[in-house]
């Protein structure tokens, strides 16, 4: 079910606020009826997006299914998408992880001239195969039906035998300390099959996930050598600095990329 303007920018301010807020601020913020401000986190919580406690909402205690986040910030992953997109180099030969973000990243390639794709994610490869001109390579595993996506120890067997120019992944959070997180073991089996076989490394991630909460340490920004969001805050920023990683910002106002850093990233020069 769509979600209102209302709803996005609720779940939006659930992110951002570290995972709870209350029906008061809600109805003050947006100035509206308490009455509507329920029907909003009603039809939410039908949809498994937010968890309803006493006063208010907080952010469900797992990580959501794949089409549940495939709906929030979804113009944020759509920018991340074109600029990684047209970074990627004809003949590159990449990897392209498990995530929404990751599949926004497909969907921007339907019109590459020219790619090897490596992914265990299932709607990236189905949306690969409409553009003749990209070799995808779809890696054999456990099918996880709520993400859509394969994992396992022959998941990453695969992935591991591979030594690519670009390897593209998302995160299931961005600690204060630059940690990367995911949600599960097997996740962070294949960020780091991604990060340890890959000569460039691309973390794409909305926003949002600065201080998401996910158990699971898969490593840090220092692994990485270009963060591809949206939006950046003085936190992030400063998170990136010390990890001398670059930063490419693709919000509403078009590309950018920030302070160059000490390592050598070369998003303009992208060769394989």
């Amino acid at each position: 079910m769509p979600l209102s303007e209302r709803q996005t920018q609720i779940l939006a301010r659930l992110q951002h606020a570290g995972g709870s807020l209350s029906s008061s601020e809600l109805t003050d913020t947006f100035g509206v009826s308490v009455q509507t401000i329920r029907k909003d986190l009603n039809e939410l919580s039908n949809q498994g997006l937010v968890q309803r406690v006493h006063g208010g909402i907080t952010l469900p205690n797992r990580n959501l299914s794949f089409s549940n986040r495939q709906v929030i910030n979804l113009e944020a992953k759509r920018a991340i998408a074109r600029a990684v997109a047209a970074s990627l180099p004809e003949g590159a030969c990449i990897f392209l992880g498990i995530g929404t973000t990751p599949q926004q990243v497909a969907l921007a390639l339907l019109d590459h001239p020219g790619l090897q794709v490596i992914t265990n994610n299932l709607n990236a490869a189905m949306t690969l195969c409409h553009n003749p001109r990209i070799e995808t390579l779809l890696a054999g595993g456990r099918v996880r039906p709520s993400d859509q996506d394969m994992t396992g120890e022959d998941t990453t067997a695969f992935l591991r035998r591979f030594r690519v120019n670009f390897g593209i992944f998302g995160i299931g959070g961005l600690s204060a300390r630059g940690d990367l997180m995911d949600f599960s073991p097997e996740e962070s089996h294949i960020s780091r099959a991604i990060i340890e076989c890959s000569e460039q490394r691309i973390l794409v991630a909305d926003s949002s996930k600065y201080l998401r909460n996910a158990p699971v340490r898969s490593g840090s920004l220092s692994d990485v050598h270009l963060y591809v969001t949206e939006s950046i805050c003085p936190s992030v920023a400063a998170l990136l600095e010390q990890a001398g990683t670059e930063l490419l910002c693709a919000g509403s106002g078009g590309v950018r990329t920030a302070s160059k850093t000490g390592r050598t990233a070369r998003r303009q020069e992208m060769e394989p």
